[in-house]
């Protein structure tokens, strides 16, 4: 006797990952929108193309939380993904108000910043096994190098910082701490549990990269190139898109 099946025979994606990969596709189809416009000049067309591309990352970190359900981890992602959001808007706004570039510059400054705190947080909530407080012990020494780098290479980088000296610093000191800070979070608690926090390092790597490129566009001298600009943005985004993406590689016993 031969059984009817009464179920189909492939899996079908779930609504949350249906939503979660057409604001991936979306996000860039958007940033090659916003790319065409960047690289003919800096103007509000070009700020209004970026601020859709960094919405779609925010939905995309959205949309990952609904796949795997609600989390601290998750949660205090979107927080941080927000704040670079934020940033995103004040540092192209710089260019559409020359006057006021001061205060967007620095606005932009702070807004990643409290961001990657959001995001450094969010590798305390999420650590599998429990958090072991001397991972902090070797990321704060990764951080203080790449401050005393961004502090005394100024001219061996052929740049000029000016009076953003020491915002630059503390900046570049809490990019590096979070990139290492998730990194040897997992280290310490076992990388077969922590695959995410491998994850959200990987992104802090892209992250690191288009800052140093960015800040030659900002504090150096004929960097400004469509490929600076454009290797700058997307490896920013892609940096935004994998961490938002980070909780689908949590293990489901840790979610």
């Amino acid at each position: 006797m031969t059984e009817t099946l009464t179920e189909p025979a492939v899996a079908t994606l779930s609504a949350p990952m249906i939503l979660y990969v057409f604001t991936l596709v979306l996000g860039v189809a958007a940033l090659v929108v916003f790319l065409m416009k960047r690289v003919k000049g800096c103007n509000a067309k070009a700020a209004i193309a970026k601020s859709w591309v960094s919405v779609c990352f925010m939905l995309t970190g959205f949309s990952a939380l609904a796949v795997k359900g609600f989390s601290a981890f998750q949660t205090l992602i979107c927080a941080g993904l927000l704040f670079g959001l934020l940033g995103d808007i004040w540092l192209d706004l710089k260019f559409c108000y020359p006057r006021d570039n001061d205060t967007f510059t620095k606005q932009g400054f702070l807004s990643f910043g409290i961001g990657h705190v959001f995001f450094c947080a969010a590798v305390i909530a999420g650590v599998a096994g429990g958090f072991k407080a001397v991972s902090i012990l070797p990321a704060l020494g990764v951080a203080v190098v790449a401050a005393l780098v961004v502090w005394f290479g100024e001219k061996a980088m052929g740049l000029h910082y000016g009076k953003y000296k020491l915002i630059s610093t503390v900046y570049g000191g809490v990019l590096f701490f979070m990139a290492a800070f998730a990194f040897f979070c997992a280290v310490f608690s076992g990388f077969a549990p922590n695959r995410h926090l491998i994850v959200m390092a990987i992104g802090g790597v892209f992250f690191i990269i288009s800052d140093l490129i960015l800040s030659g566009t900002y504090f150096g001298k004929d960097k400004n190139r469509p490929v600076d600009i454009i290797v700058n943005h997307v490896t920013y985004y892609i940096a935004q898109f994998i961490i938002a993406s980070a909780v689908l590689f949590m293990a489901a016993e840790t979610v």
